[in-house]
């Protein structure tokens, strides 16, 4: 039994050396032919090795546009990720530091021109919202000028009349009544002349007494002043002293008035109706002229200091998209509402096409009376990303660099921003969306 066991404890320890020789050789062949392999084959370059471990990736070759990444030491560039690739910003937007490398032959055939960034000055703006209202001064109600019965009406609400457009006609007894009255105080003058006349040649000839002459001197009197009542009633009912002189006979008397437009406008309201008996006070019509309206919109107590009368003002409508009216402030409302802490702003803008409606909301942007310097590019040069506004800055021959800006106003055909770019700066001005394309080609996937 002991010799059996002997026989198995060694028969045990031969099959484990067995295993780990074999082991050990295994690993000697592995080892040289690793050796063999490094010393048959050259070591990749770097670039080599970014593209193998960037397989997925579509490099560029060699004469097309490039991103180049400068000097570690340069303060405006980034580094790059840990694997190779390089940085985006959030929203598709490169590193700032890499720079895009063009050929003369591609920079031709884009079609980039480049322009120097140059010294402005922008005054901050305040953005208010605003309701449409009408010109006041060019808001009328029409009324007539005399009592009666609507005999006709003309016009229609919403309806474009002219300056003295007939509106409506009005049967009158009143004006009937003032024209009698007129056409018999000037009978009776015209006849007591023609007897005050007669008594002046009797009394040179001693034939009437003087007691005589003053008392038909004094009926003339009265009888003028009769008359002249009589026609500043006639021009006070819209007689006007021409038509009143051919007033000779009842055959001559109007007894309708015409209800006039006083300006040329738009009929906003009508409350005339044929049949309603009116009063001068009833007013009949309201005429507007929508050439111009009025803005008005709350001015914070806190923005008192920089907003006042002349203020330059642009007008905005949610429902006219790319439309903006220009205008200045007219009025600041003195009062300030002690529940708000506001005051009515009121500005006048023309209104071309009757675009603005009465009530209308609208966003009223206002420069401040303070200013501060700003650089100024062509609007050519900006470029949107995501959210984020870039121009393409040259670094170098054929060399660009995508930079991010905060841009302030638009003053004509230039960008005012206020920071991100230097006084000097060569932007490019047209090819810039070819640069974006590269850009967001060559920088981000």
């Amino acid at each position: 039994m002991s010799r059996a066991l002997a026989t198995f404890l060694a028969a045990l320890v031969l099959v484990c050396l067995n295993t780990a020789c074999s082991r050990d050789e295994a690993a000697g062949r592995d080892t040289a032919s690793q050796t063999r392999d490094s010393k048959s084959t050259p070591s990749a370059p770097p670039a080599a090795a970014a593209q193998q471990t960037h397989a997925g990736m579509n490099m560029p070759e060699h004469g097309t546009a490039n991103l180049r990444t400068p000097n570690p030491t340069d303060p405006g560039s980034r580094p790059s990720t840990g694997s190779g690739r390089p940085e985006a910003l959030e929203g598709r937007i490169p590193d700032p530091g890499r720079e895009i490398s063009l050929s003369p032959d591609m920079i031709s055939r884009a079609g980039i021109k480049t322009a120097a960034a140059t010294k402005g000055t922008a005054a901050s703006r305040l953005h208010l919202p605003g309701v449409v209202q009408p010109n006041a001064y060019k808001n009328v109600d029409v009324t007539s000028l005399v009592a009666g019965r609507m005999q006709q009406v003309r016009v229609e609400l919403g309806q474009r009349v002219m300056q003295n457009e007939v509106l409506a006609t009005v049967y009158s007894p009143e004006l009937a009544d003032a024209q009698t009255t007129f056409i018999s105080a000037k009978a009776q003058r015209e006849a007591h002349g023609l007897a005050l006349t007669r008594t002046q040649r009797l009394y040179a000839i001693g034939a009437a007494s003087r007691e005589e002459l003053e008392k038909m001197t004094a009926e003339a009197s009265e009888m003028d002043r009769a008359l002249e009542t009589a026609r500043a009633r006639l021009a006070l009912l819209g007689i006007p002293e021409d038509r009143a002189q051919r007033l000779a006979s009842p055959a001559d008397v109007v007894t309708t008035f015409e209800v006039k437009a006083p300006f040329a406008g738009i009929i906003t309201k009508r409350s005339a109706n044929v049949g309603l008996n009116i009063e001068p006070s009833t007013p009949l019509f309201t005429v507007t002229d929508l050439s111009t309206v009025w803005i008005v919109a709350d001015l914070y107590e806190r923005d008192f200091a920089t907003v006042g009368v002349g203020s330059a003002v642009s007008i905005t409508a949610t429902a006219y998209p790319g439309l903006e009216l220009r205008g200045r402030v007219q009025y600041i409302d003195p009062q300030v509402e002690p529940e708000t802490r506001t005051a009515k702003l009121r500005a006048e803008v023309p209104n071309a096409g009757d675009r603005l409606r009465f009530g209308m909301f609208v966003d009223v942007s206002i420069a401040s009376r303070t200013s501060r310097p700003v650089v100024m590019v062509p609007k050519g040069a900006l470029q949107i990303v995501g959210t984020q506004a870039v121009v393409y800055v040259t670094t170098g021959p054929g060399r660009f660099v995508q930079r991010a800006v905060t841009v302030s106003d638009t003053m004509g055909n230039d960008i005012a921003v206020s920071s991100g770019l230097n006084v000097g700066d060569e932007v490019v001005t047209e090819g810039a969306f070819f640069l974006r394309a590269e850009s967001d080609r060559l920088g981000v996937r």
